[in-house]
């Protein structure tokens, strides 16, 4: 089933963006609307300094445009160690984006992945619990 996830889903990209281009990885992959709620990790980084990004979830930011870190090797994949990842929540049948745009006068390569995981997988879309109750309070009498 399109935009299903039974677990853990991981999609990587390698991309150079033109002086004045933008780029969105996520346009075609199968999982950029899922069918059920899931939690989003976003690792990127750029060759060079100037790249700017903004990830979405619908109508909701992930992150608003900001600087992409940049460092490493183009066609290397950032590293969990050397990055914080961009965290969210990516809404049922709400449409995932990350949109990259390079304002800079020459070509920039980005290196980045994404992991999208089922929350049911952690307890947060699964079905609700009962609200624990209290046992009845006992009373005692006092004998005479």
């Amino acid at each position: 089933m399109r935009g299903g996830l039974e677990g853990p889903v991981q999609f990587p990209w390698t991309q150079s963006i033109a002086a004045g281009g933008v780029f969105n990885p996520l346009d075609g992959w199968d999982y950029e609307t899922p069918d059920s709620d899931v939690g989003v990790e976003i690792f990127h980084r750029a060759t060079l300094v100037g790249l700017v990004a903004v990830a979405k979830s619908g109508g909701f930011a992930l992150q608003q445009e900001g600087p992409v870190p940049a460092g490493g090797t183009a066609g290397v994949p950032p590293g969990r160690i050397n990055l914080d990842p961009i965290t969210g929540v990516g809404y049922s049948n709400r449409k995932l984006s990350l949109n990259y745009r390079n304002p800079t006068g020459g070509a920039i390569v980005v290196d980045g992945y994404i992991i999208a995981t089922p929350r049911k997988a952690f307890g947060g879309g699964g079905a609700r619990r009962a609200a624990p109750t209290r046992a009845p309070r006992r009373t005692f009498r006092r004998r005479r």
